[in-house]
């Protein structure tokens, strides 16, 4: 009986697609390959995210099959420092640690340098992850690495040039193109005369059309080189007819203008500047949904404090390993998963839960990395760490949910495959039959109407909408707290019509608010909330923190409160003015012998 071999699954950033079709080539090709079981590509993630057997091929096979199919994967390259080798079989171990690591495309260890140079798709492999495989093989990478090239942090950076490069080219685009697009309408007597010489139109038309628009002809020609066809095919098509023809017509005005030829520089000037335009906007969409993931990994925090032996000290969060003590101080986030052993405090929770009050803590208690402990300072043990912790799982739930695709974009992908051909023989056709059976000039009128079929083809509406919604969607709801687990979930979710919440927490702002007070014996709500305000300034109980916020708000007297104490699990006690004030529950009441004057019931 043979068994095959455990999946290994690989996520690669790819760049370079232009339409929902160049997904579904690269999808095709990696699927392809020996050893592939499974291949998807979001266009709008931009991610491709391929199942495979570790035994018949690796990642790098995968990056070189997105390569050959006229795509990239963006790679970021990092040179650590290692230490602790003594010999090139040293140098063996090393490289084969490092590529155990998922994600690692390639390693390579220097001996007489003591550096280690490892590749892997931008922003898919933290650096935590090589110290730690790294030191289990028995060998080390220092804290601060000696040189990198570029940062891990690759994928943000690239998408923030990306977006910069484009906002440049808009700009021109604009500044070029509106006297073009003026000086096209002669029927405007204000439009200066020099904007309306077609000489002036082909050196205002000539960067927008071959700078502005080269990243269209760039892929169209990879397309036309790999045997197929593209978006960029149709906007290189369509705007390299209208600028040459028109030059032709400016080169040699007589012949063409007798013929009633005309020039159409305003029509390629405009439509590469809009279709930029729409690359910007798509850009600019997909680098603000990928600031939720951001914000979430934000969350954490950088840094822990470990107890060691006898020795207590700060280490990087991607140090910390399963069984290590970490202590946590008053108003620290606590930095990994583990079990309080020591201590009591209360943590708040509501970045995980929504619940607006702070649950105790005490040995024996789980707590989650990326929450706040409140009150008092406490000792747990490191259960779960890095990729293995809530946060952690959590973040990879939104990115699955941003790249994965939803039942109907099955239809679009289905439509973008054979999109780009059929508007290319509809333009041919059109092109024959005006020619042949059009009016004089037939030529001039087929190549118009030729022109116009494969511009408004341009903008691929469908197979660009689907998947980038999905991607926002998913974005937007991981903003405000909730997660999707899919985008097959996401289009169900119009079915709803009852929805069924098993706590309050998921109906709560995550923090407590005073809405009602309401005072006995005389005593106005404004005096009340300035004496309980007086008391709670000492305590750092959310609570507290709500009481003071209402008086604030109110407009309360500040009062000073004397002798405060905190009475763990019931309330506070202090003076204020000579006056013993406690606040705290009605079991707390009973025993200092407060009457409740009917306020029980109310309550």
């Amino acid at each position: 009986m043979t068994t095959s071999a455990p999946a290994t699954t690989a996520e690669l950033p790819i760049r370079g697609m232009s339409c929902a079709a160049c997904a579904a080539r690269i999808e095709q090709g990696l699927a392809a390959l020996p050893g592939v079981r499974q291949a998807s590509v979001n266009f709008a993630a931009e991610r491709a995210t391929v199942t495979y057997d570790p035994g018949t091929l690796d990642a790098e096979r995968l990056v070189r099959r997105v390569g050959e199919l006229g795509y990239e994967v963006p790679v970021t390259r990092l040179t650590l420092p290692v230490t602790g080798m003594s010999c090139a079989s040293c140098v063996g171990r090393v490289e084969r640690a490092l590529g155990r690591v998922p994600g690692v495309l390639e390693a390579s260890v220097n001996l007489a340098s003591e550096q280690a140079r490892v590749a892997f798709p931008a922003g898919r492999v933290e650096l935590g992850e090589l110290r730690r495989a790294v030191r289990a093989a028995g060998y080390d990478i220092p804290e601060v690495p000696t040189a990198a090239e570029p940062s891990a942090d690759g994928e943000p950076a690239s998408r923030a040039r990306e977006i910069a490069g484009l906002r440049l080219k808009v700009a021109i685009g604009v500044v070029l193109s509106v006297p073009v697009l003026l000086g096209s309408l002669p029927l405007l007597p204000w439009v200066p005369v020099g904007w309306t010489n077609p000489w002036v139109q082909l050196v205002l038309t000539l960067p927008v059309q071959y700078w502005v628009g080269w990243p269209f002809h760039r892929g169209a020609w990879t397309a036309l080189r790999h045997h197929t066809a593209n978006m960029n095919t149709l906007v290189s098509l369509g705007t390299n007819a209208a600028f040459l023809y028109s030059g032709a017509v400016t080169l040699w005005p007589h012949p063409l203008m007798a013929a009633g030829g005309m020039t159409y520089y305003d029509t390629a000037a405009v439509l590469v500047t809009l279709i930029v335009l729409g690359r910007y906007l798509e850009a600019r969409a997909k680098g603000k949904t990928s600031e939720a993931i951001r914000a979430l990994v934000g969350l954490s925090p950088k840094r822990a404090r470990v107890l060691r032996g006898d020795i207590e000290g700060d280490v990087a969060i991607e140090e910390l390993v399963p069984g290590d003590l970490v202590r946590v101080r008053p108003g620290e986030k606590v930095p990994v998963d583990g079990v309080v052993i020591e201590g009591r405090s209360t943590v708040d929770e509501s970045m995980l839960t929504g619940e607006s009050l702070p649950v105790a803590k005490g040995p024996g208690d789980a707590v989650t990395g990326a929450t706040l402990n409140r009150t008092g300072t406490f000792t747990f043990r490191a259960e779960r760490v890095g990729r293995d912790t809530v946060l952690s799982r959590i973040i990879r739930l939104v990115e699955a949910a941003q790249g994965s695709k939803a039942p109907i974009q099955a239809l679009a992908d289905r439509v973008s495959a054979v999109f780009v051909p059929v508007v290319l023989a509809l333009a041919a056709v059109t092109f024959g039959v005006w020619w042949l059976g059009g009016p004089a000039p037939a030529l001039l009128f087929a190549l118009s109407n030729a022109v116009a079929v494969l511009v408004i083809a341009c903008p691929c509406a469908m197979g660009l909408a689907t998947p980038t919604a999905i991607m926002v969607g998913t974005g937007k709801a991981a903003e405000h707290g909730i997660l999707v687990k899919s985008a097959g979930a996401l289009e169900l979710l119009h079915r709803v019509r009852t929805m069924v919440l098993d706590k309050t927490g998921t109906l709560t702002r995550g923090r407590p608010e005073v809405t009602d007070v309401r005072p006995r014996a005389g005593v106005t709500a404004i005096d009340l909330l300035a004496v309980a305000a007086a008391v709670e300034r000492g305590s750092e109980h959310p609570l507290a923190e709500a009481i003071v916020a209402r008086a604030a708000a109110d407009g309360a007297p500040a009062s000073t409160a004397e002798g405060f104490e905190a009475l763990p699990g019931h309330g506070v006690s202090a003076r204020v003015d000579g006056r013993a004030v406690v606040l705290g529950h009605a079991r707390l009441m009973a025993e200092c012998g407060v009457p409740l004057d009917g306020l029980a019931g109310e309550a």
